[in-house]
């Protein structure tokens, strides 16, 4: 069974949405500049950013954009391209192709059959 393992919020004014949920939640916010993307930590994490209590997950924060307009979930997948197909033969849309984040591993985005925006992320090998 696939995780939902992290989550993105787009946000009109980074550095106001950074505060407001800092100070809202509490959460930990990390600036990654060369992805124009900031972590997000909602709860205690390993030295792998992986949240320690069960349940728990971390996100992060963007611009908005296509195709993360709305809050997004993103769903860990043991291979992108077989997800994709499955996607697309059950009535989704892949809507941002494979793309390599750092060396952590690869992000798509696909549209369900409903039309809301989910991720995909598979782990490096």
């Amino acid at each position: 069974m696939d995780k939902v393992v992290h989550f993105e919020i787009p946000a009109d004014n980074l550095a106001r949405a950074k505060k407001f949920y800092s100070t809202v939640f509490g959460w930990n916010m990390m600036d990654v500049p060369e992805m124009e993307y900031v972590m997000v930590g909602t709860a205690p994490s390993d030295e792998n950013g992986m949240p320690k209590e069960p349940g728990s997950i971390n996100g992060g924060m963007l611009e908005r954009q296509d195709p993360v307009k709305v809050p997004v979930v993103t769903i860990m997948v043991q291979n992108i391209d077989q997800a994709a197909a499955l996607i697309e033969k059950n009535g989704g849309k892949m809507v941002r192709a494979k793309m390599a984040i750092g060396d952590m591993g690869f992000a798509a985005y696909f549209k369900d059959s409903e039309g809301n925006a989910v991720g995909l992320f598979q782990r490096a090998q």
